[in-house]
């Protein structure tokens, strides 16, 4: 078990048709043993920005610091809001940084375009190299059985409705196969005009 893999977590951002989905478990465990089971591990960065961070729990806190004061000095100075490149370009550059000692998280950002409607997502290794996709990325200890689901359930042009149901679904039963990771789940369904936030309520052993 790598050091990544101590606490468990499961991430996932999904694209869909005028909107975006990212979701994550809410367990915080020490191996096998769950401590807590509302640890947060979705931020929201901006009206329509959010990042998951999955990985070691320490270091999803000092990344979330870190990127909190760097995104305050940002706003003050530019005077607007962060954006999907720039909230990018952040992650990148607080990851690169301690490249010979890295913090070991995975990054997932979701963002949808408020002029626009075009949702974006992208997710970064340890030491911030960057990948963006059109349909999903994934992230955690469950990675791999989210994988599977994400790509047995998605398909292109997935109304909100539609999208809340395929990533709570692919998330649910990512959970079933990985014990470091489930424990309860949150689901920000990202549209133009609104964000809507959904607790799932998950396996308890």
């Amino acid at each position: 078990m790598g050091i990544d893999e101590y606490n468990g977590s499961s991430v996932v951002a999904m694209s869909g048709d005028g909107c975006v989905a990212i979701a994550a478990d809410t367990r915080l465990g020490i191996q096998f043993h769950t401590i807590d089971t509302q640890f947060q591990k979705i931020f929201r960065m901006g009206p329509t920005l959010f990042i998951g961070l999955a990985g070691l729990a320490t270091d999803v806190q000092t990344v979330y610091q870190r990127l909190t004061f760097r995104a305050n000095l940002f706003k003050l100075r530019e005077e607007r809001e962060l954006n999907f490149d720039v909230l990018l370009t952040m992650v990148r550059n607080i990851l690169y940084e301690r490249r010979f000692g890295p913090f070991f998280v995975s990054p997932i950002i979701a963002y949808l375009d408020e002029t626009t409607g075009e949702p974006k997502i992208a997710n970064t290794d340890l030491i911030g190299a960057e990948c963006t996709a059109l349909d999903f990325e994934v992230a955690g200890t469950g990675s791999d059985e989210l994988y599977g689901m994400c790509e047995a359930l998605w398909k292109p042009g997935l109304k909100a409705d539609e999208l809340f149901e395929t990533v709570s679904q692919s998330l649910v039963n990512a959970f079933d196969r990985d014990a470091l990771s489930g424990w309860g789940a949150e689901v920000y369904i990202i549209e133009k005009d609104k964000v809507t936030k959904r607790t799932l309520k998950t396996r308890m052993d």
